[in-house]
Formats: structure tokens, C-alpha cells, sequence
């Protein structure tokens, strides 16, 4: 068994795990991370951008969010269940975080927002070549990692955690193991910031209401198993609320596919009884989306339109256009339509008719005709079933129907590990776990009951942001409990 020490030691080299490192290493902490995959990132490496409010590219374009105002409309969102003080802190650090990235050179496009209704608060990586979209923060990962490596940071790939130490209630280490053999590490403070569980099946049946490839088709980033979380309650952490970051996407096609393009739009959705369910401009949300979708017959459901919609897409654009959708074409929609049409599918359906898609899709024949026959009366004044905006009413005349299948999806999983507002780990009884913190997505309970869309750019930037507390809060703690000796 061989040993090794520092002063803090991060378990997971993502988002959050890097941003604790840099931290605590600006101040002077020696630091290891162990990081289990072959290279850093984590989700982190699939992701676009981050949250931050007030910040010089946002007054550079005028766009009005203040601190106060965005932590008001985030705690309004979740009725308050959320640990306002971890909000607030969180919110209110924000855009300091954007200017710690930029000194370390990470670049950003633009300050954008998802959909009409939300803040201009996702700050888009730009990546080093070609146009920001999927992905584009892996740039900033690249950047993060060099920084922590020329503040001395060691950074062990390879090397998953098995277990905690602890002595008298006090988490002092961990056991690690890599390729040659177990490791000991001592140090006086450890962050958990292993990305969540959104690759376990198993974790996702047992903590939520979902099982994945029945009624979910999340991304599965691997090696994102719950480590972090089972280890911190074998260590006596609490259970915090445990979810999957929800969206919705046609199942197994990768997500936000090329060939969901003109169907996320506000046309006609029905479920298998062929009855319409919300609003259809509502899906310009993916959490109001998927939430309407989880209340359907089989969490499935189907969004309808015909070829002379198709052909209005192509000649004068698509209703609702985000910053995820904006690099991908009809061309695209069409290439991708044509593979699978060849390569066969479940997901995409072309009928002649409305009574073959029905045959095609499952949904049943009666009641499709019932609402196709009533959307399309709708279509010639107004939708008096959910008061739909009149302009999104286009009749389907077809020749030709088209149906894509759509169910709940997720980018990864929310939560598990309880931690206060300065991210330190508690107990049952709310009471600190010496030495013990947690950061990014392990102790993401903050968007709670929904992932906070209307001020896009949560997810990555709680997991910098929360990582960035965590650094600090650890060098403090060390300060505070231990002497230079």
C-alpha cells in the first residue's frame, strides 16, 4: 500500500473537481485530484456553457440581470425548496467566476438565452475552432486542467476511489487504486465531486421515478456510477433529493439529433390515445415539455406534422429557433431523415394517411382522427382547448404525415449528497462531517422540484461555482483546524 498526502484531495477531475483544485491551489494548498476515467471532464467535456449574472459581456450588450432579480426568479421557480443561502452565494459569485475563467484564457461567445421566456444568463464557450455549440466547453476544460497543473496540482487518471478514511469522525484521506496497486491518501480536507450517477441504471431505478430504457433515454457519460454519493453516506453523509436533469429527446438517436429539428416545434403532440396534452408553444421549454410528456400513457409521445409544413420549414425557416438548434439544417434534418429511412427505425413514421400513421405509430385510430379532425377546425379560428397563439396554427393537409416518437430524457442525474451553504457534507442530524465537502452535480439539490431553464447555464456553472467554494471553504477550514505545522 502506498501513500501519499496534501492538503486537499479531490475525488473526480470534472468540472467542479478541477474548479475546487484551482482554488485551493491558488491559496497555497498542495492538492491531488483522483480522477477514475482516462482523462478530465467528466460531463463537463459534453456541455456548452455556464451561469453567470452581472457580468462584463452581459453590460457590454446591455442585457438587464441582476443579482437580485435572478436570485428571485430562481427561488420564485422552486417555490423556495431550495437552499436559498447556497443560491444566493452561488448567484452572487457568479460573474466573478467568468472572469476567474477568462484570466486563465477560456474565451466566451456570447451571453445567450434558451428560449424566448428565459435570461441571457448561459455563457457560451468558444471554442477554439469552429462555431460554438455541443461540446464547446470541453475547450474550457482543456484550460481548467492546464491551470491546475501549472499551480502543481497532481492530477492521478486513472485511479478511482474505493472508500473514505475516518478517524474519530473526521474524513482524513481516501483509499485509491491504480495500476499498480492501492494507495493511501491523507489530507485535511476532501471534495467529492464525481459527477452524480447519471450512467447507473441501477441508481437511476432505485432513486427515481424513472428506469432507463423503459420510460428514459438520458445520456450515459461513462463511468458517472454514484461513487462520490455512496461513499460520502457510507461515510454518514445525509440523503439529499435525488433526480435526473430532465429533457425530452427521440429515443436512442443521440439527442438533440438532426432529424428532431422540425419537429420540436409548437405543431400538433398527441399521446397513444391520440389526444393532445399541453399547450404545443410550451416546447420551447424542455422541462415544462418533459413534464407534461411523464404524465402521458407510457411516458410516449408523438409530435405530427405533414409535408406542407415540412416545405414552409424549408423556405422560410422554423417557428422556434435556440442556441442548441441553430448550427443544424433541414439539409441536415433530411440527410439524417433519408439514413434512417434505409437503415430502418422506431422512432421516425411517414404514412399517406392519418389512419397508417396510427397503424405505424400505435396510437389509436379513433382518437387520432377525433383530435386531427379537431386541430384542423381550430386551425380556421382558434384553439379553444388550450388557447394555443393563433400563429402556431397550421392546418395538416398532407399529402404526406410524418410523427416523431418522443419521450423523457436527461443530461444526467441531480443530487444525493446533503451539503450546507458553505459545502461542507452533513448528517442525518445536520451536523458538519469534519473535513468533509461536496461540489457539482453529487450536491446539486438546488433545482428543486425542476432544473431552473429560465436562467439557463445551471448545471456547469453550480458544478464551477459550487467547485470554487469548495476550494476556498476547504483552505479556510484547514486554517481554521489545523496548524502550519
Amino acid at each position: 500500500m502506498r501513500e501519499m498526502e496534501a492538503d486537499v484531495i479531490i475525488v473526480g477531475g470534472g468540472a467542479s473537481g478541477l474548479a475546487a483544485a484551482i482554488s485551493a491551489a491558488e491559496q497555497g494548498a498542495e492538492v491531488i485530484v483522483f480522477e477514475k476515467a482516462n482523462t478530465t471532464g467528466g460531463c463537463a467535456n459534453m456541455a456548452m456553457g455556464l451561469l453567470g449574472v452581472e457580468t462584463k459581456l452581459q453590460k457590454e450588450r446591455l442585457i438587464d440581470c441582476t443579482r437580485e432579480a435572478a436570485f428571485q426568479k430562481f427561488m420564485d421557480y422552486t417555490h423556495w425548496r431550495s437552499d436559498a443561502r447556497l443560491v444566493k452565494t452561488y448567484i452572487d459569485q457568479s460573474a466573478s467566476t467568468i472572469e476567474w475563467l477568462e484570466d486563465m484564457g477560456v474565451k466566451f461567445a456570447l451571453p445567450s438565452k434558451y428560449f424566448l421566456g428565459s435570461e441571457a444568463t448561459w455563457h457560451i464557450v468558444q471554442p477554439k475552432t469552429g462555431a460554438p455549440g455541443l461540446r464547446a466547453a470541453a475547450t474550457m476544460i482543456k484550460t481548467m486542467t492546464d491551470r491546475a497543473e501549472e499551480l502543481g496540482v497532481k492530477i492521478c487518471l486513472e485511479s478511482p476511489i474505493q472508500r473514505l478514511i475516518k478517524d474519530e469522525g473526521e474524513v482524513i484521506g481516501v483509499v485509491a487504486k491504480d495500476k499498480d496497486g492501492d494507495i493511501e491518501a491523507y489530507g485535511s480536507a476532501v471534495i467529492i465531486a464525481t459527477g452524480g450517477f447519471g450512467d447507473s441504471p441501477e441508481f437511476i431505478k432505485k432513486y427515481t421515478e424513472y428506469e432507463w430504457g423503459k420510460d428514459l433515454f438520458s445520456y450515459r457519460i461513462p463511468g458517472l456510477t454514484g461513487d462520490g454519493i455512496s461513499m460520502a453516506w457510507e461515510a454518514g453523509a445525509a440523503r439529499d433529493r435525488m433526480d435526473m436533469e430532465l429533457v425530452f429527446f427521440a429515443p436512442n438517436t443521440g439527442g438533440y439529433a438532426p432529424i428532431e429539428l422540425p419537429f420540436r416545434q409548437p405543431n400538433l403532440f398527441v399521446n397513444l390515445d391520440g389526444e393532445r396534452f399541453f399547450d404545443e408553444a410550451v416546447v420551447e421549454n424542455p422541462v415544462f415539455s418533459v413534464n407534461s410528456i411523464t404524465r402521458q400513457k407510457n411516458r410516449t409521445v408523438f409530435s405530427i406534422l405533414d409535408e406542407s409544413i415540412m416545405k414552409e420549414y424549408e423556405k422560410n425557416g422554423l417557428d422556434l429557433v435556440n442556441v442548441v438548434t441553430s448550427n443544424i439544417s433541414m439539409d441536415d434534418f433530411k440527410q439524417e431523415m433519408n439514413d434512417m429511412i434505409k437503415n430502418g427505425n422506431d422512432v421516425l413514421f411517414i404514412a399517406d394517411s392519418i389512419e397508417e400513421l396510427a397503424e405505424q405509430t400505435g396510437i389509436d385510430k379513433e382518437g387520432l382522427i377525433k383530435t386531427f379532425n379537431q386541430y384542423n377546425e381550430s386551425c380556421k379560428s382558434t384553439d379553444k382547448l388550450f388557447n394555443k397563439n393563433p400563429k402556431y396554427l397550421k392546418p395538416l393537409v398532407g399529402p404526406k404525415y410524418y410523427a416523431l416518437k418522443f419521450a423523457p430524457s436527461a443530461y444526467g442525474s441531480l443530487g444525493g449528497i446533503k451539503i450546507n451553504y458553505n459545502t461542507e457534507v452533513v448528517d442525518n442530524d445536520d451536523k458538519v462531517i469534519p473535513g468533509l465537502f461536496a461540489a457539482g452535480t453529487d450536491a446539486n439539490s438546488i433545482c428543486n422540484p425542476d432544473y431552473v431553464f429560465v436562467l439557463p447555464g445551471n448545471t456547469l456553472g453550480f458544478a464551477v461555482n459550487s467547485g470554487r467554494m469548495a476550494g476556498t471553504n476547504a483552505v479556510q477550514y484547514i486554517k481554521e483546524n489545523f496548524s502550519e505545522e
